[in-house]
């Protein structure tokens, strides 16, 4: 059966090594990377609560050739459309599967804040 991991660029590094165990196993797994080049989650947090962002932004590596340095296969789309395109042919397809994913934590405040509340509000 496929296994799907959504998981942030920051909590993919502290854990990354494992794409040489799923690969080893052969796994059929599609690891999707909400890549920002930071901790944005903890950034956002941090905003929201008052606190100065310090030691948060960092460069990545390129994560679709860390992802083939391991034997698996790696992506970036570069739209909604590319990346609903590269999900079906990883979903469908075996082995192990990297999507390096950008994304911008700046919509998260009215994603999560107002739209998610007005939703709730609705049911």
């Amino acid at each position: 059966r496929k296994v799907i991991s959504v998981c942030g660029d920051g909590g993919f590094m502290m854990n990354s090594q494992e794409m040489e165990t799923a690969v080893r196993l052969n796994l059929n797994l599609v690891v999707i990377i909400l890549n920002d080049n930071a901790y944005g989650m903890i950034k956002w947090k941090q905003e929201g609560m008052g606190f100065d962002k310090f030691g948060l932004d960092y460069n990545n590596p390129d994560f679709v050739k860390y992802a083939e340095s391991y034997g698996a296969a790696g992506y970036r789309p570069t739209s909604c459309e590319d990346f609903s395109r590269i999900l079906e042919r990883t979903l469908t397809s075996p082995g192990v599967h990297l999507i390096d994913l950008a994304v911008d934590y700046s919509l998260n405040h009215s994603i999560l804040n107002e739209g998610l509340k007005d939703k709730i509000c609705i049911l």
